[in-house]
């Protein structure tokens, strides 16, 4: 996996989604899973010294409804999906859409999204998750060398992809016949061949998605690739990370901007410095917490909530809230 530089404090750890229900589904029987994979997604394993930006490709077929659905969570790469048969809830940001026969799905890293509801209906559904190496909007993408589209279609389909967030397209029958082509080579292994015809495969997928895409002629907001939509929402994913150690440098480092860049694009986005942000943040969760977990110390809850040690937190809690942490706990909560 290439190094970046991205939401995670360390470029190592980018937090995605691991497949663990449907992992667990298809020990169990429920659902039938054919993957290759690397690192924590299922399947059989992807040999390191080929096809290393494909982190998974596969697909699974359920004959009942499931109840496994994979919950919010963002991918490595950019993932492209196929629903050929059924019908498959998902939901992106704010938008919930039912996917139906030969619907394709587009989601791109920093975005969130849902498979399920967490009910996943009778269904076959095939995906790939391709590294471009990139974590945020305003970094710029890296298509793998083994991608042989020209350079003039692979910079519209870039462009398309970078600045129209659309969800889910409807396909036609050209690229259900790709993704059809897909199922069979990942059913035949990682030998030398077949790696091949992966590689062969994807890229007459990606020509065809470009070709989609260009058919429908997308609007295209170039925002969506702005640096203050990448501080946007490394603001509103702060309330998962906020137990990490963050400084004004190591946020402004996780959007790729300088410190002054940054904190201009935070104070037009939250009336305010990116520190005093974040405090106000830790402490609506501080609160949060003492409200509906009364057994978890004050301490712990300091901790959880970013703040190095309980003295400062008591000291800052009581500032905003009038009552050390102790004694809030202690008062009526709506």
């Amino acid at each position: 996996m290439r190094r970046r530089s991205g939401f995670s404090k360390d470029s190592e750890d980018f937090r995605v989604d691991t497949c663990e229900p449907l992992k667990r589904a298809a020990t169990s029987g429920d659902v039938r899973l054919e993957a290759l994979g690397r690192g924590s997604y299922p399947g059989q394993r992807l040999p390191d010294d080929d096809l290393p930006e494909l982190r998974m490709v596969g697909w699974w077929d359920a004959h009942t409804a499931q109840n496994w659905g994979l919950d919010w969570h963002c991918n490595e790469g950019i993932e492209i999906g196929y629903l050929s048969a059924g019908r498959l809830p998902f939901a992106v940001g704010d938008r919930t859409l039912e996917v139906v026969p030969g619907g394709v799905t587009i989601t791109r890293p920093w975005q969130r999204h849902r498979v399920g509801d967490p009910t996943v209906p009778a269904c076959h559904y095939s995906w790939l998750i391709l590294d471009l190496g990139v974590c945020r909007p305003n970094q710029p993408w890296q298509w793998p060398a083994w991608v042989l589209l020209s350079p003039a279609v692979l910079n519209r389909l870039t462009d398309t992809l970078r600045h129209n967030e659309q969800p889910v397209w409807q396909a036609d029958a050209e690229l259900g016949l790709c993704f059809a082509r897909l199922d069979q080579a990942v059913g035949s292994g990682t030998g030398e061949a077949n790696l091949t015809r992966l590689k062969i495969l994807i890229n007459d997928l990606l020509l065809r998605l470009a070709e989609l895409l260009e058919s429908n002629r997308p609007a295209l907001d170039r925002k969506l690739s702005g640096s203050e939509r990448t501080v946007r929402l490394f603001i509103e994913a702060l309330d998962d990370r906020l137990d990490e150690p963050w400084t004004l440098e190591s946020m402004a480092e996780a959007c790729g901007l300088g410190r002054t860049r940054f904190a201009a694009y935070c104070r037009r986005i939250t009336n305010g410095s990116p520190v005093e942000h974040l405090t106000a943040r830790r402490l609506r969760k501080a609160a949060e917490l003492l409200a509906n977990q009364p057994t978890l110390p004050v301490t712990e809850i300091a901790f959880r909530c970013g703040f190095q040690s309980s003295q400062y937190f008591a000291r800052v809690f009581r500032h905003r809230y009038g009552h050390p942490p102790s004694r809030f706990r202690d008062q009526p909560h709506s």
